[in-house]
């Protein structure tokens, strides 16, 4: 039976670690484009307050050999990139295993990914191709396609849920609000634009998990 299953990983020299830890961008894998090992490119959205400086440190980030800029807005970016041969990717062995590489967001140290794979003994397989990579793979929570076996946090990345609940806690949800973007970005250390972005990409989450009926 297929399952979910979350997970925050962290390497220096997983793709983009250097620029994560140097910036306070939230990033983004494009999924459907994160999956397929033969392409040696991927796209990543970008929400940042200041692409100077983000672009400054794919300059200095070790894992990026080439990149594009494919689209842009005020303050969000996709960007087109290529990793140098020492930089440690997850999708390509996930989608070899059979997996599926549904959602790849930043944290401050690295990387929460959601995945969707076979079974349990592919989840034991991946989590033992990270120990020989010296990943960290830390497992949030599971759950099956058809019920939750294991999930506090409905599906959610804990960058999502710290954002939801901070900003619930704070008074963000209330009419009028209690607290703004910038008050939220400052209690979590990340930028009023990355504070926005894990917000609504957490309730669209929630929304696909409580309410949404499966076909």
């Amino acid at each position: 039976m297929s399952l979910i299953a979350v997970a925050e990983l962290t390497h220096p020299d997983l793709a983009l670690t250097p620029t994560i830890e140097s910036t306070d961008a939230s990033i983004q894998v494009v999924s459907h484009t994160a999956t397929d090992p033969e392409t040696g490119m991927f796209f990543f959205l970008v929400e940042s307050d200041s692409f100077p400086a983000f672009e400054a440190a794919l300059e200095r980030d070790h894992t990026v050999d080439e990149r594009m800029l494919v689209a842009e807005a005020s303050t969000t970016r996709i960007y087109r990139l290529g990793h140098t041969s020492g930089t440690k990717l997850i999708s390509p062995t996930t989608t070899e295993m059979g997996g599926l590489m549904l959602e790849a967001e930043s944290t401050d140290r690295g990387w929460s990914v959601r995945m969707q794979l076979p079974d349990r003994e592919t989840l034991s397989t991946l989590w033992d191709y990270c120990d020989r990579e010296d990943i960290a793979f830390d497992l949030g929570h599971i759950y099956s396609l058809d019920e939750f076996s294991v999930d506090d946090r409905v599906g959610l990345t804990d960058a999502q849920h710290d954002a939801l609940v901070t900003a619930y806690e704070a008074g963000y949800f209330e009419e009028p609000r209690g607290t703004s973007l910038q008050a939220l970005a400052e209690d979590l250390g990340i930028s009023p634009t990355a504070v926005g972005g894990r917000i609504r990409r957490g309730t669209s989450r929630l929304i696909e998990r409580t309410l949404i009926e499966d076909e």
